[in-house]
């Protein structure tokens, strides 16, 4: 390869969006909505299929249908990667992995994997060649096809967590914070990022420039339109959006109040609170998907707060 130095391009940017949700959220028609409004009705869509058929339910609902690549019993990060290829030749404008969890948690993925390994192997080795496997043959693969877009969908669970009661003693209860069926830094890999609840709404979690808030309006389900945008915003043009209702705000509101933006049942200082409790690591990730005002918020203001907060085997960290 022969390298260059050539000026920055916006439009060399390619959007990688990271979708997570709890089954019956609308994952899969949230992602194709998402696609067709950004390819056009006659643009190529390709979907990665992997839960047994259930990505094909909506091929007469949206225009122009889409083409599956089925996988079926291994879910081999080598097999996705050979997958990636075969949609590749094909030259699609749009692809979807439905659902990327499998490539982690499925038949013959990376749990799978090191599960097997721990048969024949003790300490690090058990984790090697998963890893390497999973870096190379997926996350490499994903980031640098030259699709024009790339959507990931991931199950999602609430985990549990240890917390200590004020009578001293410990119990493990769940987590409000949802977290995709991935490796725990999939999401340090996506340009844009969010959960989708019940009511189909998208909770945004990363923006990798702030104008793409946009793009992807927080707190409201993913339409066609929301493709349309992203188009747009992807070509450098202007991204038309309707006004939003405005927020009644009391006069003289602060920053740190205007940044409670919901996120399902929780605020931003909410998030960062229980991100705090589970760790120095934990509450930096959450930090990353933050922008203007509520990274003030949380990096700032609740500065002195969240320090509190966490645990004290790695405060230091």
């Amino acid at each position: 390869m022969t390298y260059q130095i050539r000026k920055a391009n916006r439009g060399e940017a390619k959007p990688l969006v990271g979708l997570y949700a709890q089954s019956g959220a609308g994952k899969t028609w949230s992602s194709l909505l998402l696609a067709r409004g950004f390819c056009g009705p006659k643009g190529h869509i390709v979907m990665i299929e992997t839960e047994g058929g259930r990505g094909e339910a909506f091929g007469d609902l949206i225009e122009g249908g889409y083409d599956v690549l089925s996988m079926r019993d291994d879910f081999a990060p080598a097999k996705f990667g050979q997958a990636i290829s075969l949609v590749e030749a094909a030259h699609p404008d749009v692809l979807i992995i439905d659902s990327a969890s499998h490539e982690w948690s499925g038949a013959g993925g990376v749990l799978d994997m090191a599960a097997e390994n721990q048969k024949k192997f003790k300490g690090p080795l058990v984790w090697q060649k998963p890893k390497m496997d999973h870096a190379r043959h997926f996350m490499l693969r994903v980031l640098q096809t030259p699709v024009r877009l790339v959507i990931l969908c991931m199950r999602a669970k609430y985990p549990m967590r240890e917390i200590k009661k004020p009578d001293g003693t410990k119990e493990w209860v769940r987590s409000e914070l949802l977290d995709p069926d991935q490796a725990a830094d999939i999401l340090f890999e996506m340009f844009v990022h969010g959960w989708i609840d019940q009511e189909h709404r998208l909770h945004v979690t990363k923006l990798t420039r702030p104008d793409l808030a946009d793009v992807f309006r927080d707190n409201e389900p993913i339409t066609l339109t929301t493709g349309e945008r992203l188009a747009a915003w992807a070509k450098g043009l202007p991204v038309v959006v309707a006004s939003r209702p405005q927020a009644t705000e009391p006069a003289g509101a602060t920053t740190a109040t205007a940044a409670h933006v919901s996120a399902g049942s929780l605020s931003v200082a909410d998030m960062a609170r229980e991100a705090a409790m589970r760790g120095r690591v934990q509450l930096r990730a959450y930090c990353r998907t933050l922008v203007g005002a509520s990274y003030v918020l949380v990096t700032q203001t609740m500065h002195d707060e969240l320090e509190a907060l966490i645990p004290k085997e790695d405060a230091k960290q």
